[in-house]
């Protein structure tokens, strides 16, 4: 069974974490293949929006701990987790098209930096989300914490990692730890991702690297000005002009 499925919808394309009967916990082979699948779909140009959820009744609760007693069983391997746990939720965050989670049941710990690394989170209105780290003496990385912060400001952040309770859905929507709460999380994202994938993907993603960079102090003023000058040079901008004189919506392509 693949642990990680990609689905291609009109619209969107759909990443599954689907270890249900783990309740979506994730491997340290699987935090490696989310940076390759989320690699690949940035480079795909037909790739215009993209949804990540979990199989069955949760995201993901996580780590999945029963590896730790072999691949976190000293300083070293613990280092090397990490890497790779970075390097999964890197390619999500960098993703060159706006990702969107989707969130189900129980999101905690290396499931919410999942969640956390999407530009936008839709939960169901009775899921749950935790960060359990003082419950296990793990101090939680140093991007997934910036990513917290970013999102519920200092207090509520010392408040969920500091004290590792749990919190429900209409608590996170308040906070800021989630956009959207409904009972049919999977059709808004769906709605809203057909949305997005009208729009340019260029300003799209342009404005994301802006964004996300300067959250996670890693900003590169070279960088955006490039991002900003192949917008301005690109065909998409001659369609958005040519569209908006002719008083029809613009088809953008990326290019």
């Amino acid at each position: 069974m693949t642990n990680i499925l990609v689905e291609r919808e009109e619209g969107a394309v759909i990443v599954t974490i689907n270890r249900p009967e783990q309740r979506n916990s994730v491997t340290y082979k699987m935090w490696n293949s989310f940076a390759d699948v989320f690699d690949d779909l940035s480079a795909d140009k037909s790739v215009r929006s993209v949804i990540l959820t979990g199989a069955g009744h949760d995201f993901s609760v996580g780590a999945d701990i029963s590896e730790f007693d072999d691949i976190r069983e000293n300083h070293e391997k613990a280092e090397t987790y990490e890497r790779a746990v970075d390097k999964g939720c890197t390619a999500i965050m960098q993703c060159t098209k706006p990702v969107i989670a989707v969130q189900c049941g129980y999101t905690l710990g290396g499931g919410a930096h999942l969640a956390m690394s999407a530009d936008f989170r839709y939960a169901h209105v009775r899921s749950k989300f935790g960060i359990p780290a003082a419950n296990l003496s793990i101090v939680y990385g140093v991007q997934a914490t910036r990513k917290l912060l970013a999102l519920v400001g200092l207090s509520e952040a010392k408040r969920i990692l500091y004290s590792a309770r749990h919190f429900d859905a209409e608590y996170a929507k308040r906070i800021g730890f989630v956009d959207h709460i409904s009972e049919t999380p999977l059709d808004a994202a769906r709605e809203f991702a057909g949305v997005l994938a009208k729009k340019a993907p260029l300003t799209q993603s342009g404005a994301k690297y802006i964004l996300n960079s300067t959250v996670l102090q890693e900003f590169d003023a070279a960088k955006a000005d490039m991002l900003i000058d192949a917008a301005a040079g690109s065909m998409d901008y001659e369609e958005g002009r040519t569209a908006f004189s002719e008083k029809r919506p613009p088809v953008f392509r990326g290019e």
